[in-house]
């Protein structure tokens, strides 16, 4: 991963890199991302997160790896 400026994290969204500002929570970066907690599972380095409540207060690090699966419905 590429080194942070001062005031950011560098961590890994599906695979991809993202640079957030330092401080930010999970549900920091999901409301930039445009993302509903309730339509999507998040696995947070490895582990996938149950409590969604914990979003808000969930300080992102560096060197995160996160993985944001959306659900779709269909028929």
């Amino acid at each position: 991963m590429t080194q942070a400026v001062a005031g950011e994290v560098v961590l890994s969204v599906n695979g991809t890199e993202k640079r957030v500002p330092a401080g930010w929570t999970l549900g920091d970066l999901l409301a930039s991302l445009g993302l509903d907690a309730r339509s999507i599972v998040i696995e947070h380095n490895g582990t996938i997160l149950r409590d969604r409540s914990s979003y808000a207060s969930l300080e992102l690090s560096a060197d995160d790896t996160l993985e944001i699966v959306h659900f779709v419905g269909g028929g």
